[in-house]
């Protein structure tokens, strides 16, 4: 399987493009023997402002980040925790059972797992020939 290099720059080209989003969250996608598996930190980010939905093997996280308060006196230095809604969405390295996935989040780690299909096997077609 070929890794495709994560490109931020095309990232946020893309998010500005479709003006949907502030910040995107670091996602890891890798396979175990049955499952695909996708890893998103989600650090200050609470688990009921996180939807996800695979469709056509493509899983997409939407989501917000709320700040209760910032302070508009602050002399930033570096400000780069960013607040307000993503949307993410990634290709599935192989074909899944959506509806068999099961996520977990813990300590800002939501991670998701999602059974392969197990129909992905071959099956060899016999070509019918007509000699006229």
């Amino acid at each position: 399987m070929a890794v495709v290099p994560w490109n931020p720059l095309l990232d946020t080209f893309d998010s500005l493009e479709k003006g949907l989003s502030n910040f995107l969250p670091a996602m890891d996608v890798y396979e175990e023997k049955d499952n695909v598996v996708v890893e998103a930190t989600l650090a200050g980010i609470r688990p009921e402002d996180v939807d996800v939905n695979v469709h056509n093997d493509v899983l997409t996280l939407e989501g917000k980040r709320e700040v209760s308060s910032e302070i508009e006196e602050k002399n930033y230095y570096r400000k780069e925790v960013r607040s307000g809604s993503f949307n993410r969405s990634v290709v599935l390295p192989a074909p899944v059972q959506a509806d068999k996935a099961k996520a977990n989040f813990k300590n800002g780690l939501l991670k998701i797992r999602l059974p392969k299909q197990s129909d992905g096997k071959s099956k060899r077609i016999k070509i019918n020939v007509n000699n006229k």
